[in-house]
């Protein structure tokens, strides 16, 4: 479902503040496959992401999704094939619109807009079954703006917009690293059941090395802007915090330097 082939790319190449992001990257991601991604801090894990999305130009190598080369497509023409949510809950919603209007406009991404009414009778009958499995009693508050919801409701609206169209790929970039752990935990218990059951090939960054460890049927760590171990299946399940850290020493030559990933 996707392939990054030699994937490089450098920021303010040529300066005193030159920083070389991805170094030549190769991935494959089969059809369904739920990937957790790990790293300490600058290894390149967020642009990796956003070099799929489309958020920066390539320098070289190239990108495939499903079979298609997008490495020169634009962000907003990738859009219509990814669902994506971000660390920051604001970033995913429209805040002074209402929840369903929001939901109106993630089932038309990458559609053609007309003059039709903006939500159909048929979606105001769809939305509030989508939104009561969340959990949030959202669906009670169908007509409430945005804005007016706590992070881990909004995580969650984005989280359902994100995945309401079926996207070839998910790109989950530490979506729950600003939520308190109860509410990170419902967040996590969501991905993992959206996921499952629309079998949606996921990329998942996260500093919880716990989580990487449970969740997903792959996990990669990341160092230097490169992919520096790739583990999958029963050696996976059979991994511990205190192994990926013995690893990533073993591979990288160094100590992991992310506070965040340690403390969890």
């Amino acid at each position: 479902m996707l392939k990054l082939s030699h994937v490089k790319k450098t920021f303010n190449a040529g300066t005193v503040t030159e920083k070389r992001a991805l170094t030549g990257v190769d991935l494959t991601l089969a059809d369904g496959d739920f990937v957790t991604v790990i790293g300490g801090n600058g290894a390149g894990k967020s642009t990796l992401l956003n070099m799929i999305a489309g958020v920066y130009p390539l320098d070289s190598g190239t990108i495939e999704l499903d079979g298609v080369d997008i490495s020169r497509l634009s962000e907003p023409r990738r859009a219509k094939y990814l669902g994506r949510v971000f660390q920051d809950p604001m970033r995913g919603t429209a805040a002074d619109m209402q929840i369903d209007e929001n939901l109106a406009l993630a089932r038309r991404r990458g559609k053609r807009r007309g003059l039709a009414w903006g939500i159909t009778k048929q979606e105001k009958d769809e939305y509030p079954e989508l939104l009561a499995r969340l959990g949030l009693g959202l669906e009670k508050r169908m007509t409430a703006k945005v804005g007016l919801l706590s992070g881990g409701q909004r995580q969650a609206l984005t989280l359902l917009m994100a995945t309401l169209t079926d996207p070839k790929l998910l790109l989950l970039d530490e979506h729950t690293a600003a939520l308190d752990p109860k509410t990170a935990a419902k967040v996590l218990d969501l991905t993992e059941q959206i996921v499952a059951e629309r079998g949606l090939t996921t990329l998942m960054v996260t500093h919880n090395m716990n989580d990487a460890i449970r969740l997903g049927n792959r996990l990669i760590m990341m160092c230097d802007g490169r992919v520096i171990y790739d583990v999958a299946g029963e050696e996976k399940k059979r991994l511990t915090v205190p192994d990926l850290l013995r690893k990533f020493e073993e591979v990288s030559g160094g100590e992991l330097a992310n506070d965040r990933m340690l403390l969890s």
